[in-house]
């Protein structure tokens, strides 16, 4: 964990801000999409956690004129699924877009991704899905992510901190309604808590 602190404060020298780390853990939920979106997150029987590490690239700054930056990222997962299969692994490519709100001196930042994940395996979570709802699996499904990130330095008034966010993300994968490998109902969210550093 230190030497993740270290490197978040190295990058922190860099004065551009193109680029962008994120490193994530957190659990599945069995609530929907969107009834996380609503924070009604319910716990799942079993103990099953995500651990994250994401990079990206600004395509746009302040696109449009607008508090509106555009990013290019991938990212790289572990699911810990708690001794009932094997550990899966995950990467996405996805495109990502933040709407930046600046208020009293803070900033909260708003993020909706787009993309693709493969697996390595079928999560347990996704597998139990499909056979309750007579569904299909698939290792390759849509990608989808939603985040709400606190710039740190501004909270707590800290410039060295500058461009270090703490956020809450939620990772979605699905077939979109059966539009990506015939799965219907299946998928996963995932909950997870952030931070993350631009550079």
């Amino acid at each position: 964990m230190k030497y993740l602190v270290l490197l978040f404060l190295f990058l922190s020298l860099s004065a551009d801000k193109d680029y962008s780390l994120r490193f994530a853990h957190g659990k599945v939920t069995d609530s929907t999409f969107g009834e996380v979106l609503f924070l009604d997150i319910k716990p799942y029987p079993e103990d099953l956690k995500v651990t994250a590490l994401d990079g990206g690239y600004a395509l746009k700054k302040r696109a449009f004129d607008l508090p509106f930056d555009i990013y290019a990222r991938a990212g790289f997962a572990q699911f810990d699924e708690a001794g009932l299969q094997d550990d899966i692994y995950e990467g996405t490519l996805y495109l990502k877009a933040y709407w930046n709100i600046d208020f009293l001196k803070n900033r909260v930042r708003i993020g909706l991704g787009e993309g693709v994940s493969y697996t390595s395996g079928i999560l347990y979570v996704e597998k139990k899905e499909a056979i309750d709802n007579n569904d299909n699996n698939s290792k390759i499904l849509n990608y989808m992510e939603v985040s709400v990130d606190f710039d740190l330095a501004k909270l707590i008034r800290y410039k060295p901190l500058d461009e270090l966010y703490l956020g809450f993300t939620l990772k979605h994968r699905s077939g979109v309604f059966g539009l990506i490998n015939d799965v219907e109902k299946g998928g996963s969210n995932y909950y997870t808590f952030s931070i993350e550093k631009n550079f």
